[in-house]
């Protein structure tokens, strides 16, 4: 160990396993491990995922005290806290991961300049994904705007090893530092609606670990096959983790690989489709932050110039109906509450949400992505918005906007004996399968049978599916129409 003192600035990489920075940091001399929450952060994280951040925080603040190492926790801009904590400590560099939103992006090169000019070391390094952004690239060297043949491409490239942390670890923070405190953050919401998670989620790396080995051992075998039916909750639900970087996607990789070796070549002829599709998933948010670095505008505009001309509907009443969970269509409803309820939404019901708001109702995808920003737990800005451009049709490996899902059929596909719409939406629970997913269609004595009336205890359909589909492919066309008109002229 050498008298060298390093500044870990902690991000979205909320862990100590194959964290680079602060393997790397605790390799070349002592520790002092920060976290800066700065205004421009606090602006762009939800509620939900404020919650999460703070418990998260707790737990590496733990994870740390084993090697006797405080966090020190602190808010305002980065520049001013580390150039304070800098002169305070006397710490010769800083390291961290990269991040790679436009704001996170925006303030790593404020603090690179600053320093660099005052001669502190500064030392970056890549741990939150599976690929550097602008690493896969096709024959001519540019990105990829396709997903499977970027997926084809990565499934050639070598992917690096976790790293292990040293055995010695030695602190760096003085002794009575003011270290802060994660309350004094003010991450916790003053709505009460948070004090629900509890019963679903405890944020930390160490549940992140733990979950992943049980997911491994018990249900990616059966991922590919099951993991749209959001009643057999065969999916991972890892999302939060690795959006806060409890877990390496790196560790996630290569222990599938491990997987796959331990089998004979029968076993893996079985489950290798399991698998593949489970890293698909995973390299599926690669190329969403690849996109989102190649192409930076995604997060405000459409990355499909000709939908800057789609005509969307102001529709205030429409899209609470749709926040609050009163559409009518109970898979809609079921997701949506399940959303409010838990801070997370199975990724079929979505779809099927983000195409209702969309397409039914014609509102823009920036309010879903909002809401969805300020309720999930899981929300990851990469994800987020590439998942609304994709069922909006404004993306470059999206679904064509005139692909509308049909919310009845929808649920009929993926939730045929209607368990997850009766857990959620238990006032119609009562109501036969045939009609559970179409409330409006069920003869009056099966709706007084069943205990339902609609308009009062569950609402009437806010829009009519068909002319709601009519409707949106009419504006569809509209658009492409005047888009070539302005080419023409």
């Amino acid at each position: 160990m050498t008298n060298n003192t390093i500044i870990v600035w902690f991000r979205k990489d909320l862990r100590l396993h194959d964290n680079r920075a602060f393997t790397h940091a605790a390799k070349d001399g002592k520790i002092i491990p920060v976290y800066i929450l700065s205004e421009e952060e606090e602006k762009s994280i939800g509620s939900a995922s404020k919650w999460w951040l703070h418990y998260s925080l707790a737990h590496i603040t733990e994870r740390l005290a084993k090697y006797n190492i405080p966090l020190i926790v602190k808010k305002g801009s980065y520049k001013k806290v580390l150039e304070k904590l800098i002169d305070e400590t006397s710490a010769s560099g800083v390291y961290f991961n990269k991040c790679y939103d436009s704001a996170n992006r925006a303030g790593e090169k404020r603090v690179v300049k600053q320093f660099e000019e005052a001669n502190v070391v500064i030392k970056q390094f890549e741990s939150d994904l599976l690929f550097t952004p602008g690493s896969v690239t096709n024959q001519k060297g540019e990105p990829y705007k396709i997903f499977t043949p970027f997926w084809k491409q990565v499934r050639k490239q070598y992917v690096a090893f976790p790293t292990h942390l040293p055995k010695l670890i030695e602190s760096g923070v003085p002794r009575d530092y003011d270290i802060g405190k994660i309350y004094d953050l003010g991450l916790l919401p003053k709505h009460p609606w948070t004090k629900k998670f509890y019963t679903y989620w405890t944020p930390g790396e160490q549940h992140a670990i733990n979950r992943w080995n049980t997911f491994l051992d018990e249900d990616i075998m059966s991922y590919d096959k099951e993991r749209d039916f959001p009643a057999k909750d065969r999916v991972s639900r890892l999302s939060p983790y690795l959006a806060w970087g409890e877990i390496s996607p790196r560790l996630i990789w290569h222990d599938i690989q491990r997987k796959l070796i331990q089998l004979d070549s029968r076993q893996q002829e079985e489950v290798h489709g399991q698998l593949e599709a489970f890293l698909r998933q995973l390299v599926w948010r690669d190329f969403a932050y690849h996109q989102l670095v190649t192409f930076p505008h995604v997060e405000d505009e459409p990355l499909k110039t000709e939908f800057k001309y789609f005509a969307w509907k102001n529709d205030q009443d429409h899209l609470d109906q749709w926040k609050q969970a009163k559409t009518g269509y109970p898979i809609v409803d079921a997701g949506m509450r399940e959303l409010w309820e838990t801070g997370w939404m199975h990724n079929r019901v979505r779809m099927i949400t983000a195409s209702f708001l969309i397409k039914h109702l014609l509102i823009h995808w920036k309010e879903g992505a909002s809401w969805f920003r300020d309720t999930l737990v899981d929300h990851d800005r990469a994800n987020n918005i590439m998942g609304w451009q994709w069922v909006a049709g404004s993306g470059y490996d999206a679904s064509p906007y005139f692909r509308i899902f049909n919310p009845i059929t929808q649920g009929d596909k993926f939730d045929p004996n209607g368990h997850y719409v009766r857990r959620w939406v238990p006032e119609i629970a009562a109501l036969p399968t045939k009609y559970l997913f179409s409330p409006w269609t069920a003869p009056k004595e099966v709706l007084e049978e069943a205990g339902v009336e609609l308009g009062q205890t569950y609402p009437e359909p806010i829009v009519d599916h068909k002319a709601s589909r009519e409707r949106a492919l009419a504006v569809y066309q509209d658009m492409k129409h005047f888009v070539n008109e302005l080419k023409n002229s």
